[in-house]
């Protein structure tokens, strides 16, 4: 079996995941494992519409079944997953990019959607600008069955896609990662309209939950609206490399490994603000092909390294990973490898004091169980979620 194809300008590879074959043709310095990477993606997007279970069981059944009529469209989603590839870091570093917020804002908002919540329901999510504010998540979630980086970029990217402005939407969604064969049900409503830029994602495993999820997003807007949870989000200060008083920096990737727990949880990156020469989009793709290279040969399953300094005609550019964290650097010209450590040891000194508000630092959890003492009014049911083909434990 045919697994890439090489020449001089162009790269060619291939994944078979059952019936399906992808293909990429691609002219940049991307790796063949990288390509492959973002091929997966792409199937699990798919797979995500429709699960990887119901794929395999169409072509058992005809194997000349032409697969875009139950795609059909879906079309923006595949393509908008692709573009997002091209420029967004998240997929590279497998990691979720959060939004910056004081550490005591975003636990309110947490403790805001800890109280919201229903028989089967699973996570709950608020997500502004395409980053992540908060998640909190069922305390019978298992531990091998975490949700996964992918998993959210996929959910994000069909959010993107479906670009409505008001109401709300009720779609099955599989992921991939948590259980391909299982669909949840997602509670998709923004919370700022017309803005649009505040996000609530309820996912249960209950088909029909949809009128008992939208009494949860009905709390929690009277909580954020008594509380004036929204100008928090509103008003969260993004920053850039200015404000951090690094000499010569232009831009960086830093994702923590081994810090704490919370980390390998739900593994998350930090970046700044595109400066004014990197706001194109095709300057981010421009830069991102150099973190993509050395990515790939600081990875590298045959030869890995700890740093890699580079120094190109309109940037220098310095990888370094340790037991701690990865992190990607972009400098101006000219700057020598041994100035270019000094600065980033300043710049660990800053992601350091800055932690709490740049990381989500524990993933907070609830239960839907009935409590002791408490009568089913308190919660609108007492049944603990079922094992039934919609029940949580179906999809463990």
């Amino acid at each position: 079996m045919i697994q890439s194809i090489f020449s001089d300008e162009h790269t060619v590879v291939f994944l078979q995941k059952g019936p399906l074959v992808f293909v990429s043709v691609s002219a940049t310095r991307q790796s063949e494992q990288q390509l492959r990477r973002e091929l997966l993606h792409v199937y699990h997007q798919i797979v995500s519409m429709l699960t990887q279970a119901s794929i395999n069981r169409i072509f058992e059944r005809r194997k000349n079944f032409d697969l875009r009529r139950l795609l059909f469209g879906s079309e923006k989603v595949l393509d908008g997953l692709l573009d997002v590839m091209d420029s967004d870091p998240s997929f590279m570093l497998s990691a979720v990019q959060c939004l910056p917020l004081p550490s005591s804002s975003r636990d309110a908002l947490s403790h805001i959607l800890q109280k919201a919540i229903t028989p089967d329901l699973v996570f709950s999510f608020l997500i502004a600008n395409n980053r992540l504010v908060s998640v909190v998540q069922e305390k019978t979630v298992l531990e091998d069955a975490r949700l996964k980086p992918s998993d959210l970029h996929l959910l994000f990217n069909l959010i993107r896609a479906s670009a409505f402005q008001a109401g709300e939407i009720w779609m099955p969604i599989c992921l991939p990662l948590f259980n391909h064969d299982c669909y949840f049900y997602a509670y998709v409503a923004y919370l700022d309209p017309p803005e649009c830029t505040v996000c609530l994602v309820l996912l249960s495993t209950d088909k029909e939950a949809f009128y008992a999820v939208a009494e949860c997003k009905r709390k929690i807007e009277e909580a954020f609206a008594s509380q004036n949870a929204l100008q928090w989000v509103a008003n969260t200060q993004l920053y850039y490399v200015d404000d951090i008083s690094v000499a010569n920096l232009r831009h960086f990737l830093y994702k923590p490994s081994k810090v704490l727990d919370h980390h390998r949880q739900l593994p998350q990156f930090t970046c700044p603000e595109m400066e004014v020469g990197y706001r194109s989009q095709e300057e981010r793709i421009r830069l991102l092909d150099p973190y993509r290279n050395m990515h790939n040969r600081i990875h590298s399953t045959s030869r890995p390294l700890k740093l890699i300094y580079h120094s190109a005609g309109k940037e220098t550019l310095l990888a370094w990973v340790t037991s701690k964290f990865e992190m990607f650097a972009c400098f101006t010209p000219l700057v020598t490898k041994k100035s270019a450590i000094s600065e980033l040891t300043k710049l660990l000194r800053w992601i350091k004091k800055e932690e709490d508000r740049l990381f989500i630092c524990h993933l907070p959890k609830y239960s839907t169980a009935p409590q002791p003492g408490r009568s089913s009014t308190d919660r609108g049911s007492s049944a603990r979620p079922n094992t039934s083909d919609t029940g949580l434990l179906s999809l463990l």
